[in-house]
């Protein structure tokens, strides 16, 4: 949950890895994380899901999207999505977001699932750029207790 607390508009969360490996399960997450009670489920057929946050003292006007490009063809594809409109109005959180790379802004926070066994999974975690190098630092801080 300590990564959807640290989550701001225009944030990008990459989701790497192969089926089955919990890259919905760890959306879950990080949605119970931002604030959103919906219920998480895959966006596979529908491109896009959207989830939403109670009142509270956070920014209201904040939506989270969670995208699977599984389906897409093309980074065309996803443009024609309008991922600006939907970054200037929360995070978005794709996975498999290799196969649309081209559409997508040059930072995020990369997250590669591998499974270790039934329960457990390794997540590899590579930030690009600033904002992500601090949301990496942060997160481990939040996970760890260490610096």
């Amino acid at each position: 949950m300590q990564l959807g607390e640290l989550l701001e508009r225009g944030d990008v969360i990459w989701l790497d890895g192969e089926l089955g490996s919990g890259k919905t399960t760890l959306v879950q997450g990080i949605a119970a994380g931002w604030g959103s009670s919906d219920n998480v489920t895959s966006p596979t057929f529908v491109l896009v899901n959207v989830y939403r946050r109670p009142a509270s003292g956070r920014a209201q006007d904040m939506q989270l999207f969670h995208m699977d490009a599984y389906r897409l063809e093309s980074a065309l594809e996803a443009e024609q999505l309008d991922l600006d409109d939907l970054l200037d109005q929360g995070p978005l959180v794709i996975e498999w977001a290799q196969r649309i790379v081209a559409a997508l802004p040059g930072e995020r926070l990369q997250l590669t699932l591998n499974a270790v066994d039934t329960s457990r999974r390794h997540i590899l975690v590579e930030p690009v750029g600033e904002r992500y190098l601090r949301m990496a630092h942060d997160f481990q801080q939040a996970v760890y207790g260490i610096v």
